[in-house]
């Protein structure tokens, strides 16, 4: 089995354009499949050996293991893709995952900031000096563009048309689409490019990249992830706010300002309208919280 899932991960690299992210979930997903079979099954067996019988214990064990929900519905969603590959390529008769039930996933409402409590966060990093500099560039590019983490972090210089004022941007499945930058974000990113200093010794895929570290390298996403904490700390925002944070507050923003829901997925780069369609629920919730609290005969009967 285990050359089986090799060949699946090289197919979804190749020719799906995985994410290394994707990559690594997947094979995070293999393994507790693999440490299954070899606790209950007594070995991993060749891929046209697995039955829905076997899966389905698979699935009682995650649930006897107090898995989240969200958890299993992935690793599910692994498997079926898994023999959905098998079945095409002939290595399997049929996909023992088709008649695997999906447990129920509730859909949380994604944390934002309020537009008072973003000005808040774009105006803590110091502007006079250069990482304080770096730091207002990337917050301000990330809400106004309205990017994963991970797509900030691969951008180059290049990936900015100043004249234009679009990024083009590398989303999930190495997708690209075309961001939108604001004006306030194009300063920021103005100011930074004039103090941002490359290091001699990166390397040369780093060399072309708009956000550094202080060493003169590429960012990474946990970097990302500590300078906003950093900031969060100074401006008493909630702790539970993300780099993904911002993206949510993008969108929810746009949604409140009258923009059209298909725009908004194509400047998030959302492959279905579903996806974006959560954030309609955030606007309405708000709308209904205004109008209890300024309508005199909206509020509940006490």
């Amino acid at each position: 089995m285990q050359s089986t899932v090799n060949a699946f991960l090289r197919h979804l690299q190749v020719e799906r354009n995985a994410s290394e992210l994707t990559l690594k979930s997947y094979s995070e997903d293999f393994e507790s499949f693999y440490d299954y079979l070899r606790e209950r099954a007594g070995g991993v067996p060749a891929a046209d050996e697995v039955s829905t019988r076997v899966l389905r214990g698979y699935v009682a064990y995650l649930h006897e293991c107090q898995y989240a929900r969200t958890t299993i519905a992935r690793r599910l969603a692994c498997l079926r893709s898994f023999f959905r590959y098998t079945t095409r390529e002939g290595i399997t008769d049929a996909n023992p995952a088709k008649a695997l039930r999906t447990p129920r996933v509730s859909r949380k409402l994604p944390h934002f900031l309020s537009t008072e409590q973003i000005a808040q966060l774009l105006e803590a990093p110091p502007a006079n000096e250069p990482l304080g500099l770096r730091d207002r560039a990337i917050l301000e590019t990330m809400y106004s563009a309205g990017l994963r983490v991970a797509e900030l972090v691969s951008l180059n210089v290049g990936s900015w048309d100043r004249e234009a004022n679009v990024l083009r941007v590398m989303g999930k499945g190495r997708k690209e689409r075309i961001a939108a930058v604001g004006r306030y974000a194009a300063a920021a990113l103005d100011r930074w490019l004039e103090v941002r200093q490359v290091s001699p010794d990166a390397p040369p895929e780093d060399k072309d990249a708009l956000f550094l570290n202080k060493f003169g390298e590429r960012l990474t996403t946990r970097s990302i992830g500590r300078m906003l904490e950093k900031y969060l700390k100074t401006t008493g925002l909630n702790r539970l706010t993300t780099p993904h944070t911002l993206r949510h507050s993008f969108a929810t923003h746009l949604l409140d300002g009258g923009a059209d829901l298909r725009a908004v997925q194509e400047l998030l780069g959302h492959k279905s309208l579903t996806t974006t369609q959560i954030y309609t629920h955030v606007s309405t919730r708000r709308m209904r919280e205004t109008y209890e609290q300024a309508h005199p005969h909206a509020a509940s009967a006490k």
